[in-house]
């Protein structure tokens, strides 16, 4: 049984970035998910411009995150 106060994206998709990112605390968690969906078929680069995430700590947090809720839920 899940806990009820589990993040989740509006599809139903676990979500784990970070909310605001670490050095500027501009909010990027609300770009993530269409980042994710968008690189499958696009230039990473062009994504982010047409997000609005233009500094490039913000991008260092859309780019470089990796999803290891998946390997680390069974320890939970």
């Amino acid at each position: 049984m899940e806990p009820e106060h589990e993040d989740k994206s509006p599809t139903g998709d676990k979500v784990m970035i970070p909310v605001r990112c670490f050095t500027c605390g501009k909010v990027v968690s609300a770009a993530w998910m269409d980042f994710k969906e968008r690189i499958q078929l696009e230039d990473p680069a062009k994504v982010l411009d047409d997000l609005g995430v233009e500094r490039y700590c913000c991008r260092r947090m859309l780019l470089a995150h990796v999803e290891l809720v998946d390997d680390l839920s069974p320890y939970y």
